[in-house]
């Protein structure tokens, strides 16, 4: 992919479309709304009910939004290398149908972008090796023309327009999917492998956006309302919107970019640490190595927390931390009513002297104070299936 791709000849970026399962949506009732370029739903029957379905049984979102990228080169030049000078993750040390978390960082340590990169086996969906990537919708053309920049002409770069993303979600999701796909029983959290579904490949991850065991789904986009209506056939499984979406991530204590995350917070700050993995920490040679070692070795200013606030009124993204004389020391990045809690919770950026769990503070929204405390997360604990798990 060249930047012709990315830019029109006004300069303008180029207008990211109608998402494959556009009319599918609206046919099932859904309330459409705009992100990241496109139009998606929010909810069909209502967010308070998808997310309790999704925490009981499973939910079917549409991710497509989300730019799917492949990296790979043809010379022998050193892939995993090329990528761990913008990625702090162990790049090099990831196995054949294995995918890990990290994150595209400046020069000063900020972060671009949160992702998922896995090593492809050598038989796999997209028939080539390399590297397969997930980031998100909002950054997508920004972190391929980063990518373009900062890479070596050596490594190419495949934007993936052609496929679809589905993320089936929540502890029955593995039963309606193994009775479409029975191998995927196989896969436990955070490992992937190349499947097929009525002659049609599918690209398939044990992860997800929401705490709950589940998969993403990779397939090509002109079957991707075949297989939605298949796993919409399945008692378990009914459509979820962007609303639930979030709501379970924030219960999660997931971060997401461009609320939670940006070129502002550093992955130290974002309480990402886990992401920076302990050979690159002693190589010290990724984006922003040198503030964000130095951050981990003295402690950051600010950090991020869990707050369970009190009442039922919840506070939202943008509402200021106080300290005990008034004055702002923070902000609320997300927030909202947790219905598996039964509570309002929140995300915010605090001063570390305050980020210890247990602390009081004040939160000011629209000139009403709330009182909350910092708690530790998640909210509601993670269901994933790891390896050695029964």
């Amino acid at each position: 992919m060249s930047d012709a791709d990315l830019i029109d000849e006004t300069g303008e970026e180029i207008a990211t479309g109608t998402l494959p399962l556009d009319a599918w949506h609206r046919a099932r009732g859904a309330r459409m709304v705009e992100f990241a370029g496109y139009h998606m739903p929010i909810q069909y029957e209502g967010i308070m009910a998808e997310h309790l379905w999704t925490r009981q049984s499973a939910g079917l979102f549409d991710v497509s939004h989300m730019g799917q990228l492949l990296f790979r080169t043809d010379d022998g030049g050193d892939l995993n290398g090329a990528l761990e000078a913008l990625l702090p993750g162990d790049i090099a040390g990831l196995g054949a149908n294995r995918q890990r978390y990290s994150l595209l960082l400046t020069e000063n340590g900020g972060i671009l972008d949160d992702l998922m990169v896995t090593r492809l086996p050598a038989e796999n969906p997209f028939d080539t090796d390399g590297l397969y990537m997930v980031v998100n919708g909002a950054t997508k053309i920004d972190d391929i023309s980063y990518f373009l920049e900062h890479l070596a002409d050596h490594v190419m770069i495949n934007h993936l327009e052609e496929q679809a993303l589905l993320a089936l979600q929540g502890p029955k999701a593995v039963d309606a999917l193994a009775r479409l796909v029975p191998g995927v029983t196989g896969l436990v959290f955070m490992t992937c492998g190349g499947f097929e579904w009525d002659g049609k490949p599918l690209w398939i991850s044990r992860s997800g956006y929401t705490g709950e065991d589940g998969f993403e789904i990779s397939v090509g986009a002109e079957h991707v309302e075949a297989l939605a209506e298949a796993l919409c056939a399945q008692a378990e499984v009914k459509p979820i919107g962007l609303g639930a979406r979030d709501s379970l991530r924030l219960e999660a204590g997931l971060p997401l970019y461009g609320h939670d995350l940006d070129e502002e917070t550093t992955p130290v700050m974002a309480d990402l640490g886990f992401a920076l993995s302990k050979r690159r920490r002693e190589e010290a040679n990724f984006m922003g190595a040198a503030r964000i070692l130095l951050e981990r070795e003295q402690g950051p200013a600010v950090k991020r927390v869990g707050l369970l606030v009190e009442g039922k009124q919840p506070v939202r993204e943008g509402a200021a931390v106080l300290d005990s004389d008034g004055s702002e020391v923070g902000k609320v990045t997300s927030g909202g009513f947790a219905p598996t809690v039964g509570a309002p919770i929140a995300m915010a950026y605090v001063p570390a002297a305050l980020a210890a769990p247990g602390t009081t503070i004040q939160l000011s929204q629209r000139g009403k104070v709330h009182q909350a405390t910092v708690t530790a997360m998640p909210f509601v604990p993670h269901r994933y299936v790891r390896a050695g798990a029964k």
